[in-house]
């Protein structure tokens, strides 16, 4: 059974625009594979912690040798882990804000990418170890960014991800948002119809 990880980030939530484009590919595969299990977080409305002194040393603690307060330390970033391990697709709704990602998709980064366990560390320099999955982004922003030096957003969650070993990434944008209705549809509905076409 086909898995995905689905992991939205408007401060809007459902009503954020890069929300719903990702709702909508979800939509369609499970339209095709209705047996799908789909694990779906909101980041916005249940933040992840920030990374801190106590949860960074107990995530590379191996789990039999944590003391009881690192097990708790631990315990949400291994959930996080878990469902990224067991995941076939990532689907991850990414909202541009101030030209960056929001703070709660760089805090899940922060957890999953655990040393030993989702990459090592070789004498040719890192390597991921999440080998296989597929991920699409969807990426929404008031400006227009593609292609200039301003553009961090979508090559950051690329880079991330191939980090981890999810090199098969497909980004589809819809930028401009802010720039008038008639450029704001014409990019939603250019957005939708790729959808469309991704999950056919």
């Amino acid at each position: 059974m086909k898995t995905i990880l689905q992991l939205n980030n408007s401060v809007f939530s459902d009503e954020g625009q890069s929300s719903q484009l990702a709702d909508q590919f979800v939509a369609r595969v499970r339209g095709e594979d209705p047996e799908a299990r789909v694990i779906r977080r909101d980041l916005a409305e249940h933040p992840v912690p920030h990374l801190n002194q106590a949860t960074f040393f107990a995530g590379l603690t191996a789990a039999d040798e944590r003391t009881a307060e690192q097990a708790q330390a631990a315990a949400h970033a291994d959930t996080l882990v878990a469902e990224l391990q067991s995941a076939d697709t990532v689907v991850i709704g990414v909202p541009v804000y101030n030209f960056l990602i929001p703070s709660t998709l760089k805090a899940w980064f922060d957890h999953v990418a655990r040393a030993g366990t989702t990459f090592r560390y070789t004498e040719n320099g890192p390597e991921g170890l999440l080998e296989g999955k597929r991920a699409h982004i969807f990426v929404t922003s008031g400006g227009q960014y593609a292609g200039t030096d301003i553009d961090f957003a979508a090559p950051y969650v690329k880079y991330m991800l191939g980090f981890l070993g999810i090199t098969d990434v497909t980004v589809t944008r819809a930028e401009g948002l802010a720039m008038g209705e008639e450029t704001s549809l014409a990019a939603l509905e250019s957005a939708r119809e790729r959808v469309d076409g991704l999950a056919a």
